[in-house]
């Protein structure tokens, strides 16, 4: 794990409505692979899933940043993206 770096993440989930996303209360760390930054929101891959990047497939990892999540769109609505 020598040079990677974790980070603290925090799950969203959208409103009954679709209308918002809120944290869902608890976190858990990462290993970014795609050099996110405090206060983005990212796409997390979870289990054994998690090993399945160049970066983390020798490490003990079970979470791992795979991306950086401009926008969410369901339907033909774009999902606000708000901080709690």
């Amino acid at each position: 794990m020598v040079g990677q770096k974790l980070l603290v993440v925090e799950p969203y989930r959208l409103t009954e409505d679709h209308s918002t996303m809120h944290t869902t209360g608890r976190s858990l760390v990462a290993v970014d692979t795609v050099g996110a930054g405090e206060h983005e929101y990212v796409l997390v891959c979870q289990g054994s899933s998690a090993r399945g990047t160049e970066e983390t497939k020798n490490l003990p990892v079970d979470a791992t940043i795979i991306g950086i999540v401009d926008s969410v769109i369901v339907g033909k609505e774009k999902v606000q993206l708000q901080r709690e």
